[in-house]
């Protein structure tokens, strides 16, 4: 309603105070309490001209009909998620409808610019829930909460949010299982999924008043509606659907996340119960599907108590039909256990042009007919959900009670006809035509192609093409086009091979969807096209290797006239990047030696083709290939096995015969090692060993190809040869540690600490793990040296020596870890060795007298031993327990007998005699250990 702003904001601010207040002379609960279930539909603008950041909203709210003149909403306030609402200016009411003896329901529509992209929440805030509802705290003072989240994005397109078509308000029978289903449908197409949400309340509407951006939360005290304390005592009774009811355990309320149907098995309670419904619309796209909008629906359930049982609906299975093909009339049934007729009807988007016509009310049985026949508009990837509902018709003094399933129907598009393919005159190429699309509406028709028959027929609604049938796609076209030249991009199909074709049509995103494969149609090119038949590597070398490529002499052709010829050519590794190597009039040459080459660290494709000059001086092609030599490539792991890969690109089979991998011996010779079975693209294998300690394992591997019967066969290739030098062994390494124990033992007989400037050493020695790993090089250039200053910690290279030993100078501390790394002349490094660490002792000992007199000697107190100190908190206590010196400045405290009139031991001179003190002492150590000391202290002037 259109209050005056102080009003409106006075009323939404009353409904949060914990004692209520009286307006307009009636508390809050008996002025306010009337909202019972609602939503809102969001679709973008679709007029003449489209503004896609101008979106159209429909919202409907069901409202108890005991209301008082000035809550009856007859206009609105939204709130549009991008910080405006209707606050001055309300959305007025479009509709008003008594829908039962205690439901109005009323309808408003609206519309909102955005000023740019981005994901907005549009929402509802309603002053008052009605005051009975059972599963939240003092429903009557709680707001009404509902939300539609849309996506403003241009990529998108039109944009619709789903369209709930079953009303947000239904009756429960109890002890009777509850079933409901909002029957949406979402025009795109886009996939929707359904969760269960608490009702939610505005949590703050002052804010939502003042700045036009409510915080949804959720209603105090809310359970669903099975939950004890909502209905005590419920339990589930028997049910055939999903889930099936487990007589006798706890009641349960759930949703199908893919239909939609709530089931509540079963309420026991009579009152009203509340309960949100999310719906997600996902939209698809390139990779994962997009979430593109959020409806929460807030409905209500009232239980009521009968002696009725609910009826029971049959439904035919699911469905899918051809785009224009009539879907067979469908009889929907439907008894009822207590002989009562039966009211059928159906939900869903289809409605019209889909029609549900009811026949028989019964007893002792309800029937009814669907009939529908989709349109080329309606093909799209998700089924259509077709809401069946029956409905009993008791007497007046009974509440009524539902059974209801859901028919999904796959809508595809028909197959193309007619698909012919020729070969164009005096050439290579085959040439579709098929009849013009039936369904214009689709994106592309898609083009396939495989090398022979299929012998597939697809199923009634089978789209697209299975991967599985070896056809590969070869273009795409627009769905008015009725024509396709294959010409195997540029290369022309080969002679003597029968090219099959299938086509068929996808559609426009979001919706999506396919057709059913066209029938097939193949076409024969006579004669035989020149086929390469080996590229092997003769010799490895960085500078002067080689590769000899042959390949057959081709058939004669009516279409290739001389003057004809070879010219072959080569593109580095597995590129397309093909220059001319060779050319030749001489048909009977089919032998090519390409060298000198770099065959070591390269790989190389070679294509063929096959030309001559027509009379009207165009070139006739055909191609051969490519095809590729072998490469090879060898890797050994840290248990000092070789892992040998290899990789070809060719147009003959390497599968069907085994790949043998050869190995060099302790005298050069290449013995065979292993047989494995190769891939259409490589291989691999992993060698074990044993072998030859101090030298590096060579190997080649050979295939053996052929294109089929009736072709060549027994096509054998070599790769390149190529070594694997073993890594380096592991170093074992120790540390020359420090006895502390013995440090300790002669504390008073050790040399006194000079301060801080004191040095240290740490000495390392290592050996070699000649089995670490297995067939490991011991043939080591140099030692990489790595310290860490904690155990565990990041490390880094301080150098390198050629010997077995190093000795880590200048330290101020021998606190530290080393691990070492061995390297080969070759660069390979080993794994790095165990990790050693050395620590400091925990040494600290104080004389008992010093003479601060100035004289130079024994002025100052400081220890007479000490390890490396980071820390030295000292406190100094005369014999009446009275503190009268305190420093944590220096690490060796350096007291000269001063008080604490200021730190760094220049206070006033204390008097001779005997102090008490405390040392604090943080050692240098990896551990960063902690001690004190207590003792006292003689002074002497």
């Amino acid at each position: 309603m259109n209050l005056p702003l102080p009003n409106y904001i006075g009323r939404l601010l009353l409904v949060l105070l914990v004692n209520a207040v009286v307006l307009f002379g009636l508390t809050p609960a008996a002025q306010a309490s009337h909202i019972r279930a609602g939503d809102i539909q969001a679709k973008s603008d679709t007029t003449a001209n489209p503004n896609p950041r101008r979106v159209f909203f429909k919202m409907v709210l069901y409202q108890a009909t005991n209301l008082v003149s000035n809550v009856d909403e007859k206009d609105v306030t939204i709130f549009f998620g991008d910080g405006t609402c209707t606050l001055q200016n309300g959305v007025p009411r479009f509709s008003k409808t008594q829908i039962s003896p205690t439901v109005f329901r009323n309808i408003y529509y609206f519309e909102h610019t955005y000023n740019a992209p981005g994901q907005y929440t549009v929402s509802y805030i309603g002053e008052n829930r009605n005051a009975q509802i059972l599963n939240m705290t003092d429903p009557g003072n709680r707001t009404f909460y509902i939300s539609t989240t849309i996506t403003i994005d241009p990529a998108l397109g039109v944009n619709r949010s789903p369209v709930l078509t079953a009303p947000a308000i239904d009756n429960a029978s109890a002890n009777q299982v509850f079933l409901h289903n909002p029957g949406a449908f979402d025009a795109d197409g886009d996939s929707l999924s359904y969760e269960l949400m608490p009702s939610q309340a505005a949590n703050a509407v002052v804010v939502a008043v003042t700045d036009c951006t409510p915080r949804n939360a959720v209603v105090p005290g809310f359970v669903y509606p099975s939950a004890q304390s909502a209905s005590p005592g419920g339990k589930q009774v028997s049910y055939s659907g999903t889930p099936p009811g487990v007589v006798g355990a706890d009641a349960i309320f759930t949703v199908d996340s893919r239909t939609g149907q709530i089931v509540w098995n079963s309420p026991v309670r009579v009152g009203e119960f509340n309960v949100a419904l999310v719906i997600k619309e996902w939209r698809r796209g390139v990779g994962r599907p997009r979430l593109v909008g959020t409806v929460i629906r807030d409905m209500q359930i009232t239980v009521v108590p009968t002696n009725n049982r609910r009826p029971e609906i049959t439904i035919p299975p699911d469905l899918c039909v051809v785009a224009g093909t009539p879907i067979p009339a469908q009889t929907i049934t439907a008894t009822d256990p207590d002989g009562q007729a039966i009211r059928l009807t159906a939900f869903g988007g289809i409605f019209p042009p889909a029609t549900f016509v009811q026949n028989q009310t019964g007893p002792p049985q309800a029937s009814g007919t669907f009939r529908w026949t989709p349109q080329c508009e309606n093909v799209r990837s998700e089924p259509y959900q077709v809401l069946f509902r029956a409905e009993d018709q008791p007497a007046q003094s009974s509440q009524s009670l539902i059974d209801e399933k859901v028919m999904r129907i796959t809508v595809v598009g028909p197959p193309p006809q007619n698909l012919q393919a020729t070969l164009q005159p005096g050439s290579a190429i085959a040439v579709l035509n098929w009849d013009r699309y039936v369904c214009q509406n689709a994106s592309q028709i898609l083009i396939y192609r495989r090398e022979g028959p299929s012998n597939w027929t697809p199923g009634p609604c089978e789209t697209g093409i299975p991967a599985d049938k070896g056809y590969t796609q070869i273009g795409a076209v627009s769905a008015s086009t009725q024509a396709f030249r294959d010409d195997r991009n540029g290369q022309g199909l080969e002679r003597g091979k029968t090219y099959c074709y299938r086509i068929y049509a996808v559609f426009p995103l979001p919706g999506g969807g396919a057709s059913i494969a066209s029938q097939e149609t193949c076409v024969t090119l006579t004669g035989r096209s020149a086929l390469l038949t080996n590229v092997t590597v003769d010799k490895t070398d960085a500078t002067t290797g080689q590769i000899t490529v042959k390949w057959t002499k081709p058939t004669s052709s009516a279409g290739f006239a001389q003057p004809y010829g070879y010219r072959l050519l080569r593109a580095t590794g597995q590129s397309t990047a093909f220059t001319q190597v060779y050319t030749t009039g001489n048909l009977n040459d089919t032998v090519f030696v390409n060298g000198p080459i770099n065959t070591l660290t390269t790989g190389y494709t070679y294509r063929l083709e096959f030309f001559s000059s027509s009379p009207t001086n165009t070139e006739l092609k055909e191609t051969a290939g490519p095809a590729s030599s072998i490469f090879a490539q060898g890797t050994i792991g840290s248990d000092g096995r070789v892992a040998l890969s290899w990789t070809h690109n060719v147009p003959w089979n390497n599968t069907l015969s085994p790949t043998v991998v050869f190995r060099k011996d302790a005298a050069g010779n290449f013995v065979q090692v292993a047989t494995v079975t190769g891939t259409a693209t490589g291989g691999s294998y992993t060698d074990p060993g044993p072998f030859v300690t101090g030298q590096p394992a060579c190997y080649y591997v050979r295939t053996t190809g052929t294109y089929g019967t009736g072709l060549p066969t027994n096509l054998v290739n070599l790769s390149q040869q190529v070594c694997v030098q073993p890594v380096p062994c592991t170093p074992v390494l120790s540390l020359k540690a420090t006895n502390c124990d013995s440090l300790s033992a002669n504390l008073f007989n050790l040399p006194a600490t000079t301060g801080n400037s004191q040095v240290y050493t740490n000495f390392l020695t290592w050996t070699l793990n000649t089995n670490l790993p297995p067939n490991c090089n011991r043939e080591i250039a140099f030692y990489r040296i790595f310290f860490s200053p904690t155990q565990g910690g990041s490390y880094r290279q301080i150098d390198s020596v050629k010997v077995l030993s190093y000795a880590h100078r200048n330290l101020t501390t021998l606190a530290g870890c080393y691990q070492v790394q061995a390297v080969d002349a070759s660069g390979q490094a080993s794994a790095r060795s165990n990790e050693v660490c050395n620590d400091n002792c925990l040494l600290f000992l104080l004389p008992n007298i010093f003479t601060p007199n100035g004289d130079g000697i024994n002025d100052t107190f400081r220890p007479k031993v000490a390890s490396p100190i980071r820390r030295t908190h000292f406190t100094v206590f005369n014999r009446w327990g009275v503190k009268i010196y305190e420093s944590s400045a220096d690490p060796l405290i350096n007291w000269n007998g001063g008080g604490t009139a200021n730190e760094g031991g220049r206070g006033p001179a204390v008097a001779e005699g005997m102090y008490y003190y405390q040392a604090e002492v943080e050692f240098a150590d990896l551990k960063s250990t902690k001690k004190t000391f207590k003792g006292w202290v003689q002074i002497n002037r």
